[in-house]
Order: structure tokens, then C-alpha cells, then sequence
């Protein structure tokens, strides 16, 4: 009989990838695979590619050699970003990116909204169905008894969960994350990580990040990069022995 890990696929194969920007090489023949419901981290220190990757994977930096396979099937290396989200994956950028000017029910039917346009949130009624998923959600976040609000009331941890929150409801099988615990305190890094094993559920994560201990609590395996390359691959605890990741990352602040 297979075990779990046998049977788990790929839900995104990065296969010898490169970008330049101009003449600089800032991601050089990168190779890795994410498996269903995983959660990686990307960790290394700050210029080391782990952003450049997370935007060529949702269309945003195009690559110059390599491909980008999702489910193994579509080529996302070679689609337009809003093909690729229609697809199923979901991307956080580092500041939260809510709009402000409505309450937060409303940015999650805005999320949920079909089309992802402003009129068809207005016109278009949501089934029962999506409303209670946006139920669903919000008490995940913990944003249920604050949907009235506007976004500028929150605080910055729960704006960042609403962007999370507003990821979700569009059910997403992969999900971007650019440090989203960033700014926070240890309590709102302990339930964005509480979060994130939740997610997991129902979608696999890819989170680039900083805070080791966060790293450390929430990520089935991470891969640490360093000057656009591949430096090591494996649990936390196996790159954290790695007296070169400890040279380049570790032994330099990256521990928070």
C-alpha cells in the first residue's frame, strides 16, 4: 500500500527556472516541487530571489529559461496573471491591498464576485451558498463580528487577515504569501499560524518569510535561497544544521 507521501502530487513543479532583469541574473536555473496541501517557506536573506520566484509563479516576472508547471498540466510560465488566478492561485503581496472605502463584508463579496469587478459585487447577488462560505471564513479569521466595519479601523494583523480572508473565498488550490506576519506581535504571529494549518485543509501555501520561529511552527518543508539559487532544501530542522545556511542566512540575523 502507498504511503501518504507516495500518493500526494505535485501541485507546482518549478523546473530549471531563470530571470533576468536586464543584464542581471536574478534567479539562476531554480528547481523545486510543491506537493498538495504543503506548506513551504522560502527563506534567505533579503535579495536572495524569494519574491522574484513568488511573482513569476502568478504571472508577474516572466522567465527567461525553464518552465512552471501547475497540476501538471498548465504551463503558468507562459499565461497572463488573471488566467493564472482564474486557475486557482492566489497571491498576498507584502502590504495588505484592501480597499478601504468599503466595509469588510463587502471586500469579501468583492472577493468572491465572480468576474472580480466592482459592479458585478454591486448587481450581481452572491448565492446562499457563497455568502455562507464568506461566513465560514470570516469566523476563521476572526473577522466575523467586525464585517461591518471599514478596513481602516483594523489593525495592521487584521488587515492582513482580511487579505488572506478575501484569498480564500475565491478557494484558491495554491496560495502566495509574501511575509504575512510582517509588522505583527508574537500573539497575531501565533494565530496567523494557526490560520495557515487551517488553509493547508484545503490548499497548499507557498509563504515567503522571515520569522524563523513562525518558519519553524507552520512550514512541512522550506527551501533557503541565496544569490537567486537553490542553497538547501528540506524540514527546518534539517537547514538549520547546515552550517552553510548558517554562514549565509542564520549566522547573519536571519533568526528572529
Amino acid at each position: 500500500m502507498s504511503s501518504q507521501n507516495e500518493t500526494k502530487k505535485a501541485i507546482l513543479t518549478i523546473e530549471n527556472i531563470s530571470i533576468k532583469f536586464g543584464d542581471f541574473k536574478a534567479i539562476k536555473n531554480v528547481s523545486t516541487k510543491v506537493q498538495e496541501k504543503e506548506v513551504r517557506f522560502f527563506i534567505g536573506p533579503n535579495g536572495a530571489g524569494k519574491t522574484t520566484i513568488l511573482d513569476a509563479i502568478c504571472g508577474k516576472n516572466k522567465i527567461s529559461n525553464g518552465k512552471i508547471i501547475y497540476k501538471g498540466e498548465y504551463e503558468v510560465s507562459k499565461m497572463k496573471e488573471h488566467k493564472i488566478a482564474e486557475l486557482g492561485i492566489g497571491r498576498k503581496f507584502q502590504a495588505p491591498s484592501v480597499f478601504t472605502g468599503i466595509t469588510i463584508q463587502e471586500n469579501m463579496e468583492l472577493a468572491a464576485a465572480k468576474n472580480h469587478s466592482v459592479r458585478s459585487a454591486i448587481f450581481d447577488k452572491l448565492s446562499k451558498e457563497s455568502l455562507e462560505y464568506i461566513d465560514y471564513v470570516l469566523q476563521a479569521v476572526g473577522l466575523e463580528e467586525k464585517r461591518s466595519y471599514y478596513p481602516t479601523l483594523l489593525s495592521h494583523g487584521e488587515k492582513q487577515w482580511l487579505e488572506i480572508a478575501m484569498i480564500m473565498v475565491t478557494k484558491p488550490k495554491l496560495m502566495l504569501l509574501d511575509e504575512p506576519v510582517a509588522g505583527m506581535g508574537r500573539k497575531e504571529t501565533e494565530k496567523t499560524a494557526e490560520l495557515l494549518h487551517k488553509i493547508k485543509k484545503e490548499s497548499s501555501v507557498i509563504v515567503v518569510e522571515h520569522d524563523m520561529k513562525f518558519a519553524k511552527d507552520v512550514s512541512d518543508s522550506v527551501t533557503v535561497f541565496h544569490e537567486g539559487q537553490v542553497l538547501d532544501e528540506g524540514t527546518m530542522d534539517s537547514v538549520q544544521s547546515n552550517e552553510e545556511v548558517i554562514s549565509v542566512y542564520l549566522g547573519r540575523g536571519g533568526e528572529r
